[in-house]
């Protein structure tokens, strides 16, 4: 549970480890990131997508009921 240990460019720095997915999901909108896909990850997680006209693309890592993120990175 490491979202406070990386940056999205766009969004204010992340002070808590997991954030609730509707939270998470309303600040990568408002700042202007769309999703672009989703694909099981390790250990029953989902994993999502996003991309940006302006920042690198984003993959962030949900809980298996997709209702925390656990983390979210550039890649």
């Amino acid at each position: 549970m490491t979202l406070n240990r990386h940056q999205i460019q766009g969004l204010p720095e992340f002070k808590c480890t997991i954030l609730d997915s509707n939270q998470f999901e309303k600040l990568m909108n408002d700042a202007g990131y769309s999703m672009s896909g989703t694909a099981p990850a390790q250990g029953n997680r989902i994993k999502v997508w996003w991309v940006h006209d302006e920042y690198p693309r984003v993959e962030s890592i949900y809980s298996p009921d997709k209702k925390k993120v656990i983390t979210a990175y550039h890649v």
